[in-house]
């Protein structure tokens, strides 16, 4: 499971906080507890006015670098915002992200060429987040025949197909398997990430939804996550997960887990 630590984002109030003070050492603890919790990816979105938007991402980009070796995540829905701070980074990360909405494609893809840079890819277009697999499947195939001419395979494009909550529809879980599945079908090297927590909106003790869900999205075949890897719960369940579909040989993941404290008792 590829991890993408969610928890520098202005969106969270702590985090807003932390920016409008300049906290940098509240900025850097975050990011130095999400590497050790075993993040692949920190993700790092301003949420700001959109004036101070670059100047922002920009401040949040050089506090991970000067504290973990991570690479980073970077996250706006504004593409000419990643497009200006792109230039930051010390090295290859991830683009959050491309969609078929606007120009998002055109804007960010050229900046994967020729290098190892990874990307986010959302199944929606300018009418928003399609509710039936065949349109989503087809925006899927539009990115990737888009990233291809630039080089860009499909092992390097993350899609996230858009899980919706479940307390306003019903077989969300089961549409989001499918989706999986259809994707991975499709592009077997490709990666299939999400949000796996929006499920679970609205609903009491969404912790419970989270990790079941986690679960049978990783047997459909998702292998990336954008989630808080200082949830013990869920690392627990993801490492689980693997040793009980027989993928994880003798358990050597599991077992090292446990070792570095990762899983079972403990906290980062």
């Amino acid at each position: 499971m590829i991890i993408i630590g969610e928890k520098i984002n202005g969106s969270i109030p702590a985090v807003k906080a932390a920016i409008e003070n300049r906290d940098a050492a509240f900025i850097a603890d975050r990011a130095v507890k999400q590497t050790a919790a075993g993040a692949h990816f920190i993700d790092v979105c301003a949420s700001t006015a959109p004036e101070y938007e670059v100047e922002t991402l920009k401040w949040l980009i050089t506090i991970v670098q000067d504290v973990t070796e991570t690479p980073l995540c970077i996250d706006s829905p504004n593409p000419r915002v990643i497009e200006a701070v792109f230039k930051y980074a010390n090295k290859p990360g991830m683009l959050n992200s491309i969609s078929e909405e606007g120009d998002k494609c055109e804007v960010l893809l050229p900046l994967m060429e020729g290098n190892t840079w990874e990307v986010v890819g959302l199944t929606c277009d300018d009418r928003g987040i399609p509710n039936n697999l065949e349109t989503k499947l087809d925006i899927t195939k539009i990115m990737v025949e888009k990233a291809d001419k630039y080089g860009i395979t499909p092992d390097r494009i993350h899609i996230d197909p858009c899980v919706m909550a479940l307390s306003t529809e019903n077989n969300s879980m089961l549409n989001f398997a499918e989706e999986i599945r259809s994707i991975k079908a499709l592009f077997p090297t490709i990666h299939v990430t999400g949000a796996i927590s929006n499920i679970s909106f609205g609903l009491p003790v969404r912790g419970l939804i989270n990790k079941t869900a986690m679960a049978f999205a990783i047997q459909a075949g998702m292998d990336s996550a954008v989630m808080d890897p200082l949830n013990r719960e869920m690392r627990e369940t993801i490492f689980a997960t693997y040793a009980l579909l027989g993928q994880d040989k003798h358990c050597r993941k599991y077992s090292k887990a446990f070792r570095a404290g990762q899983i079972g008792p403990g906290h980062f």
